[in-house]
């Protein structure tokens, strides 16, 4: 099978493995991680790190490193990059193939308030609750920054911005988390609501607020721009089959 290269969008936990396994094949992976945290998990394979300068320089990059297929496994959330993938894979003609992991699906138990926004997020909130467990991402707060009768608790890998809300408590932290340790997390705190977005994967803070009867303002997905994988697994098996026939 020849090898192929790869330019893999993102530092999510199933682009990780998306290069694991594909390296493992014997193509060459470029791995292009945000730059977001100074010291993120880095997947096999090259890396580089930090933008492109739109979708020209995504452009240029796709052709200048001879690129045979372009991987979109950012986060769910990572809505312009999508539309810069989707517009540099249009303009070169370079395969654009996505991976996302499922969302989430409510359960028995659950109290979700579905909203389309963090700014509708933010504007539900104080209805629901006014001590906040918020997981939304540290670039985010801003969003929550008026609010000043809700005590919020953050969680991010690096300590966040400006602005924030007034009454913020801030836990360094980063995942795995465990549903015992998030629901003393949110019984230590006095947490009466829960603020996400529906980011699919592990979802022990959804548990949690689930035995504790604790409502969560879920946000939702941008739409996605066509049909997604949901595993690293089916994306390596598709370009074991692209590799094979390029070999017939």
């Amino acid at each position: 099978m020849p090898a192929l290269r790869v330019l893999l969008l993102g530092g999510t936990t199933e682009a990780r493995r998306l290069a694991g396994l594909l390296v493992a094949d014997g193509h060459t992976v470029i791995s292009s991680l945000a730059g977001r945290t100074s010291e993120p998990l880095r997947p096999a394979g090259a890396v580089r790190i930090g933008g492109f300068g739109g979708v020209d320089g995504l452009v240029g990059y796709l052709r200048d490193e001879r690129i045979d297929v372009l991987v979109d496994a950012t986060h769910p959330f990572a809505a312009t990059m999508t539309r810069h993938a989707v517009a540099a894979a249009g303009a070169s003609g370079v395969p654009l193939m996505v991976l996302r992991r499922p969302g989430w699906t409510a359960v028995p138990g659950d109290d979700w308030h579905r909203v389309v926004s963090l700014a509708e997020a933010a504007q539900r909130l104080p209805d629901l609750g006014r001590r906040v467990f918020l997981t939304t991402g540290r670039q985010e707060l801003a969003v929550f920054a008026g609010l000043d009768e809700c005590w919020f608790l953050a969680r991010s890998v690096e300590p966040p911005g400006t602005p924030a809300p007034r009454q913020l408590a801030i836990v360094l932290d980063r995942g795995p988390f465990t549903v015992e340790g998030e629901r003393q997390l949110m019984l230590d705190h006095r947490i009466d609501v829960l603020v996400t977005k529906d980011s699919g994967g592990a979802d022990a803070k959804l548990a949690a607020a689930r035995a504790l009867s604790i409502p969560v303002l879920m946000v939702n997905r941008p739409p996605e721009p066509g049909p997604v994988l949901s595993t690293p697994e089916e994306l390596a098996a598709i370009l074991r089959g692209r590799g094979a026939s390029a070999e017939n």
